[in-house]
């Protein structure tokens, strides 16, 4: 994806990760860069091209007491060169090594700079960024809350049935496919607000649905248009907060990912079983609504696109086509960054180890919580006889594993900021890997509690469910960790390649996301509920040395390859 992600996706990356790169330095203007290390899981780096080949990297955070710098030579002459700058170093000044282009920076204490809104504001927006994402996702699995009724009045399967899920969460996989380089060229405001739009219609045709095809497809480009914030979330919150302020913030972007579908069957259950299934797609499209107009509120937050239109305004006022911004000297046409987006991810997924099995272990943890989902119906449903509403409840457990793992992070920053100190200020990757180490035991221990503490092993007349509950809270604990480091490491181990990273992760994750529901309720059903259990808990347990091999071996994994990170 071209971000984000991303992603904690759910994926955050934490904020002492600026610790890790290069200072950027006040004295000559800064290129953006092709990832910023406080992006989330589910959002794309702010550039999706990787502008660094030029020597150049930043956050547009230079600043000037007239907003305009005198642009580098050295940095005009390569964009030219590789034809990507609208303009030419003159023959002129090839001989005299100067140029007169003037880069639009902020000024000091720019009021129009999001980073200096009051904070208030900027906590206003953070909130409705981190609604939107918990929004969306609720959608992607409100729709369980009442599945005997869709099967009833449609006379499919279970299998069938779980495709409602399972095609949301494809469109939320290749969303950002295009809406990342859309950002990029339009700004964040227009795809905050558009395919929010369109996301609440097509909420319209799945209520009203009169068959099967109709429900399907609606509930694809549902998941499609819903993507957008997942994309934009992360890159937002970077926008308007300074590296040492968005630690809460990217916190509470944190748990919307998680919450959002853990949310969703919870109310889900209760409205299904009181006015059916129908009207849980009309509260989630009420749900949606309420926070498109809020949406409707949120400014143009992306420094790039700011800094353009002030370049514009400037170049008609004084009459001087030579000013411009980083962003306009080097962008590519909108074909390329597509190919960028489109090709390279699938390029780095086959050739980049690191990226592949990284990818994999995300993709099984994303999948198993979709498949708790459908898993507990089975188990609390069938076993326990609990109602639709019920079995809502029982995922209250996951929500208090999030909210563990939420108090767990910052201790796991300040471990990574003190191993970077030790190692006097040079950033080794797989020091992001503590926390991925673990948390990698509690799926496993999870699922096999789950699977053995559930009927008939333990009596629904004469044992307790509790044991189930507990197996929620130590899965909700370790998906969080883990996907809080295997972000942050991928980040790491791929600074000049962080959209590409994220759209491979992205892709096989929504894949594995989607397929998991299609075959898990006849799994516990052929296989019974311990061993349905226990096969996802072994294959937990087959991907659990990733970060550990990873911890030892990655270091010269990364120095045979070309995309990779060296050690300083």
């Amino acid at each position: 994806m071209s971000s984000s992600e991303d992603s904690y996706g759910p994926e955050t990356v934490p904020p002492s990760a600026q610790l890790s790169r290069s200072p950027t330095l006040r004295d000559e203007p800064q290129f953006p860069s092709s990832h910023d290390p406080n992006r989330a899981d589910l959002s794309y780096p702010e550039q999706t091209t990787e502008v660094e080949k030029f020597g150049v990297s930043g956050e547009y955070r230079q600043t000037s007491p007239t907003g305009l710098v005198p642009a580098p030579f050295d940095v005009i002459k390569g964009i030219a060169e590789q034809h990507t700058s609208p303009v030419s170093p003159s023959s002129s000044s090839l001989e005299k090594g100067q140029t007169s282009i003037q880069l639009v920076v902020w000024k000091e204490n720019d009021p129009e700079d999001p980073r200096n809104w009051s904070k208030g504001y900027r906590w206003y927006l953070t909130t409705l960024f981190a609604g939107s994402v918990l929004a969306v996702a609720f959608g992607s699995s409100v729709i369980t809350g009442d599945f005997k009724d869709i099967e009833e009045e449609f006379q499919i399967s279970e299998v069938v049935a779980a495709l409602t899920v399972s095609l949301m969460v494809v469109g939320f996989g290749l969303g950002p496919l295009v809406f990342g380089p859309l950002s990029e060229l339009f700004g964040r405001r227009p795809l905050w607000i558009a395919p929010m739009f369109l996301y609440v219609i097509f909420n319209i045709p799945v209520a009203l649905a009169k068959n099967l095809g109709t429900l399907l497809v609606s509930r694809f480009l549902c998941g499609l248009f819903a993507s957008a914030p997942l994309t934009l979330a992360g890159g937002a919150i970077s926008d308007i907060w300074d590296n040492d302020e968005r630690g809460l913030a990217i916190a509470l972007f944190a748990a919307a990912p998680y919450g959002g579908p853990v949310l969703g069957p919870l109310v889900g259950g209760f409205i299904g079983d009181s006015i059916g299934w129908r009207w849980i797609i009309w509260v989630n499209m009420i749900f949606a609504g309420v926070v498109l107009l809020f949406l409707l509120t949120v400014p143009e937050t992306f420094a790039p696109v700011l800094l353009r239109k002030r370049a514009q305004r400037l170049r008609q006022k004084e009459g001087n086509s030579n000013i411009y911004t980083q962003q306009e000297l080097s962008r590519p046409p909108f074909s390329e960054l597509l190919i960028d987006t489109l090709v390279r991810p699938f390029t780095m997924l086959v050739t980049e180890p690191i990226l592949l099995l990284m990818s994999l272990y995300i993709s099984v943890i994303y999948g198993l919580l979709y498949g708790f989902f459908f898993s507990f119906p089975v188990i609390f449903g069938e076993g326990w006889g609990f109602s639709d509403s019920k079995v809502g409840l029982t995922f209250i457990s996951v929500l208090i594993g999030v909210a563990f793992a939420l108090l767990v992070t910052p201790q796991l920053e300040k471990t990574y900021v003190r191993r970077l100190r030790e190692r006097g200020g040079k950033p080794l990757p797989e020091d992001r890997l503590v926390g991925m180490m673990i948390g990698a035991p509690f799926p496993v221990v999870a699922l096999f509690m789950m699977g053995w503490t559930s009927p008939p092993y333990v009596a629904p007349h004469g044992g307790n469910w509790v044991g189930l509950c507990v197996s929620g809270v130590l899965f909700g604990f370790g998906m969080v960790i883990i996907y809080f480091s295997a972000n942050a490491y991928l980040i790491d181990s791929f600074p000049s390649y962080v959209a590409s990273v994220l759209a491979s992760k992205t892709v096989v994750r929504s894949g594995m996301g989607a397929a998991i529901p299609l075959f898990i309720v006849p799994m516990y059903h052929n296989l019974g509920n311990g061993w349905a259990a226990s096969v996802f808990a072994f294959i937990s347990l087959a991907v659990m040395p990733i970060p550990f091999l990873f911890y030892r071996y990655g270091g010269i994994i990364r120095g045979k390859s070309k995309r990779a990170a060296a050690d300083l």
